[in-house]
């Protein structure tokens, strides 16, 4: 199982496909998981390997789905009936596990994203030093020439993982500008003095482009830190697309299940006290007028055995 995951991980990191690894690092008996147990899921929430029953799997993949949203690994802990809890700690991320084995999970999420992509279009001493300092700091480094930047901008794809910088000099500015506009780029500026990026804002306003798309643009490019030299402008574009990734403005956004899944109404389950997210939830029962919702399929078909009994309990 663990060659197979592995060998999915690496084909989703060549296909650029973020994905998150749940690894089991501590238990306490009873647990069908043990040290050492793997899990990957899948940006739309699917889960391939064995980190624990089907109530842990819920909390693993949604915790696993807001690591992959906000770049921060988790370290959670599933804590049953008989498990003993580490109460307040820093770091860790405590859930009430009544319907399990009985004992404690504790699980590490991580997360893995492709790097941020930096598409520089255009030509020149700041398009190459920018190239070189962005593959110093890691980002996926793309150069597109000004005299094919119109016809290759969708390759590859714009996302909002997408950092743009045209520096076309003027020979594809406004072409490239109302293209990448319309994509979801993280990150647009342009390189160009401040009465020239003023007329190239004002060209693409007068050919319809909205101005929220147009308040997109950073122009001139570069944080102002007094820059002269087209290497030290390059220095000012990477550290604002630094100070811009850091921020948080350019996020991975999840499939439209996936966001369900972070985002939704949660609702109680009535028999183990699970949060479920009710968009998702693939079990349900309706009762005396209401809608449960449940973590499993065992926790479902012991609230059916039985409605009376979890219905009084969850409105007490």
């Amino acid at each position: 199982m663990t060659d197979d995951l592995l060998s999915l991980a690496h084909e989703l990191w060549q296909q650029q496909e973020p994905f998150a690894l749940a690894t089991v690092v501590r238990c306490e008996r009873p647990t069908s998981a043990k040290p050492g147990a793997k899990a990957l899921i899948r940006k739309d929430g699917t889960i391939v390997g064995w980190i624990g029953g089907s109530c842990a799997e819920p909390v693993v993949v949604k915790e696993a789905l807001r690591a992959l949203h906000d770049g921060q690994p988790r370290f959670i802990a599933l804590v049953g009936e008989h498990g003993a809890s580490r109460g307040r700690e820093e770091g860790l991320l405590e859930h009430t596990m009544n319907c399990h084995s009985g004992g404690t999970l504790e699980i590490y999420v991580e997360p893995v994203l492709p790097k941020p992509q930096l598409l520089l279009i255009g030509e020149g001493p700041v398009v190459e030093t920018l190239a070189k300092l962005g593959q110093a700091v890691e980002f996926a480094v793309t150069v597109v020439h000004s005299q094919t930047a119109v016809e290759r901008l969708v390759q590859p794809p714009v996302s909002s993982r997408t950092l743009v910088v045209v520096a076309s000099h003027g020979t594809a500015d406004q072409e490239a500008l109302e293209q990448v506009l319309q994509s979801e780029a993280g990150y647009v500026s342009l390189v160009a003095s401040k009465k020239r990026a003023g007329a190239v804002l004002e060209a693409l306003r007068a050919r319809g482009l909205p101005a929220d798309q147009l308040s997109r643009v950073k122009a001139p490019a570069g944080l102002d830190i007094g820059a002269v030299t087209p290497e030290e402008i390059a220095v000012s574009i990477l550290a604002e697309i630094i100070q811009v990734s850091r921020s948080r403005k350019v996020e991975w956004k999840p499939a439209e299940a996936a966001a369900a899944e972070i985002g939704g109404i949660e609702a109680r389950d009535p028999v183990c006290g699970m949060s479920v997210n009710i968009a998702s939830a693939k079990y349900r029962s309706e009762r005396f007028g209401k809608n449960f919702y449940f973590c499993c399929h065992r926790c479902q078909q012991t609230f059916d055995q039985d409605p009376q009994r979890y219905v009084a309990s969850a409105t007490e």
